[in-house]
């Protein structure tokens, strides 16, 4: 079976055919960094990561391609009320988002270029849609530059709706447009605004318009035709919907197919900056592990909204917890027989749910499906049947960008307090172990009892006690 993702502008799940064979190349819309990351945002960048992943396993190279829109109104305003340079605020939470794909185990971007760094790309589309009579100068003298969506007569075939229907584009004011409609391209210099936030062109100075970066951006790295487009689902209108009219009003034929990831809502809300309910990455991890995030977002099916609540992201902790409790106890098995296993194959049934549409929450279930099975082997130690579960295990969780022994899981799962930790607890252990084998288990319990009173969780093996810090 091959891979059939939902396209958002057919309205049906299509077969991936990559415009050149055996490469793939997706472009999905970056943070507007006026702020720091929220789990919101995060979400589509899992998504991303998990396809990417899949895709890879399938023997495709992959260029993914993801913006960072450095310079808008937000910005300037965030600077202005910081009484910072614009491009200070940018760069700072740039970093945060960098630190965000970091901690939840996300590969960066084959290319992650800002918008102020395709600014000739972006002049130069221009010029191409005002010579097709598709885009103009504004007529008020202010030096912004607008798409004429009435010259694009299949404007609005991503949304499905009617141009008369469309309320005016708030992107500026109406007295420059001939259309209220239309949309900026690009935005003249305003009194007051740093004049390094504005650059040369045949129409004064100014800056870039939200949509037109995403075009000249997805042709300067993956060329004029490429494989998917995606973002959260609600960039599809207006911000998608004009990508489309001006790429290919260009002459571009653009993206193949639309790939769109469902809201992450708090309180029946879509969560955004805007309306004063977001949960920050960096905050989150600290009540979660990071990895048990990871698996709160990657396991609803990406185009399902995600209701966010606390008791559900506690939920999902625990449910990941049972998996990498059978990863960690089987492979300490295998090794205590002299063994090693790495990821192997992922299983029939596993594939097929990942290549209908990214199945995450069906491929999910078979992974739950193979540590059930794994623990009722893990009861008799050592085995061929043992190792081959485990194998397949990690392979899964290695799609889903979960598996707890990968190397940047296991670098990240031991922190400097751990480490530190570390000789106590087994010191007491190991007093509780000389206690157990005296038969004296009073004070084996008591010792037991204290770590238990410091938040230090034991589990008897076969091969002896493991601890853990509770909640991690």
């Amino acid at each position: 079976m091959s891979l059939r993702l939902y396209d958002t502008a057919t309205r049906q799940q299509r077969d991936l055919d990559p415009v050149v064979p055996g490469k793939v190349g997706i472009y999905h819309c970056g943070l507007t960094v006026q702020g720091p990351p929220h789990v919101g945002h995060i979400r589509k960048e899992v998504v991303f990561d998990v396809l990417r992943r899949w895709l890879e396993r399938a023997g495709y190279e992959v260029t993914i391609v993801a913006n960072v829109t450095d310079i808008d109104d937000k910005i300037l305003a965030k600077g202005r009320e910081q009484g910072r340079p614009w491009f200070a605020v940018a760069y700072e939470n740039e970093r945060a988002l960098h630190a965000a794909y970091e901690v939840l185990g996300c590969r960066p971007p084959t290319y992650e270029p800002r918008a102020t760094g395709v600014v000739p790309e972006m002049i130069e589309l221009m010029e191409t849609l005002i010579e097709r009579g598709h885009a103009y100068p504004a007529e008020n003298g202010s030096g912004d530059v607008y798409f004429d969506v009435r010259s694009w007569p299949a404007y609005g075939e991503l949304s499905n709706q009617q141009v008369d229907d469309m309320q005016a584009a708030p992107d500026a004011p109406a007295d420059g447009k001939r259309d209220p409609r239309d949309f900026a391209l690009w935005k003249g210099h305003k009194e007051g605004d740093p004049e390094s936030a504005s650059w040369p062109t045949p129409w004064g100075r100014g800056r870039p318009g939200w949509h037109l970066e995403c075009s000249a951006m997805a042709a300067k790295y993956l060329g004029t035709e490429f494989d998917i487009h995606g973002g959260g689902l609600d960039l599809r209108f207006p911000h998608h919907e004009n990508e489309i009219a001006q790429s290919r009003a260009a002459g571009q034929p653009f993206a193949r197919l639309w790939m769109h990831n469902a809201m992450l809502n708090l309180s029946g809300a879509k969560m955004s900056k805007s309306v004063g309910n977001t949960l920050m990455v960096s905050e989150v991890v600290k009540r979660v592990p990071a990895i048990a995030l990871r698996y709160y977002l990657v396991a609803a099916h990406y185009r399902s909204i995600i209701e966010f609540t606390e008791e559900s992201l506690q939920e999902a902790a625990v449910a990941f917890e049972r998996v990498e409790g059978f990863v960690r106890r089987a492979d300490e098995t295998v090794r205590a027989a002299g063994g090693d296993v790495v990821p192997g194959d992922v299983g029939a049934a596993f594939a097929a749910a990942m290549d209908d549409d990214l199945g995450v929450p069906a491929a999910v279930a078979v992974l739950q499906g193979e540590v059930t099975r794994g623990n009722t082997l893990l009861a008799s130690g050592d085995s061929p049947e043992l190792r081959e579960v485990l194998a397949t295990v990690r392979a899964q969780l290695d799609v889903l960008g979960l598996d707890p022994l990968s190397e940047h899981w296991a670098a990240t799962s031991t922190s400097a307090a751990d480490e530190a930790l570390a000789p106590l607890v087994e010191a007491l252990l190991a007093q509780r172990q000389e206690a157990r084998a005296a038969k004296d288990f009073a004070t084996a319990d008591r010792v037991r009892d204290q770590l238990a009173a410091a938040g230090i969780d034991i589990e008897d093996t076969a091969q002896g006690p493991r601890w853990s810090v509770k909640g991690t």
